[in-house]
C-alpha cells in the first residue's frame, strides 16, 4: 500500500529559481533512498483566510509564496528507513540563506483511504 509524505511551506517568492533547486536535489535524495515520485507546486491562486487557509497555516509574509509538495512511497517501511538515509545525506543539509522556512513548514505522512 502506498504511503505519501505531504509538506506545505512558505518560499521567498524573489527567490522561486534557487527553491526549485532544492527541489530537485530533495528529488534526488527521496528517489535514492526509495522514493517512487516527488511532485512539488508553486501556489498560484491561494486565497489567505479568515480562520484558516495555507497562508495563515505557514505564517506567509508579503514577499513569499506557499509551495506544496509530496512523496509517494511503495509503504511506510521503505518511507521510515529512505527518510533516515534522507537525514544523514550531507546533500540534505540545511543551505545557510535557505529560499524557504523550514520552521513554518508543515508536514506529515498518509495513508490512502482506498
Amino acid at each position: 500500500m502506498a504511503y505519501i509524505d505531504g509538506f506545505v511551506l512558505p518560499v521567498k517568492t524573489a527567490r522561486r529559481d534557487e527553491y526549485i533547486k532544492e527541489c530537485a536535489k530533495f528529488e534526488a535524495v527521496m528517489k535514492e533512498n526509495g522514493a517512487v515520485r516527488v511532485v512539488e507546486w508553486w501556489g498560484d491562486d491561494v486565497p489567505s483566510g479568515v480562520t484558516t487557509s495555507f497562508p495563515l497555516a505557514v505564517k506567509l509574509e508579503a514577499d513569499e509564496t506557499v509551495a506544496i509538495g509530496m512523496v509517494e512511497w511503495p509503504d511506510k517501511a521503505t518511507r521510515d528507513a529512505g527518510n533516515e538515509k534522507a537525514r544523514n545525506d550531507p546533500r540534505m543539509a540545511m543551505p545557510n540563506d535557505p529560499p524557504y522556512s523550514g520552521k513554518r513548514m508543515i508536514y506529515g505522512g498518509f495513508i490512502p483511504l482506498r
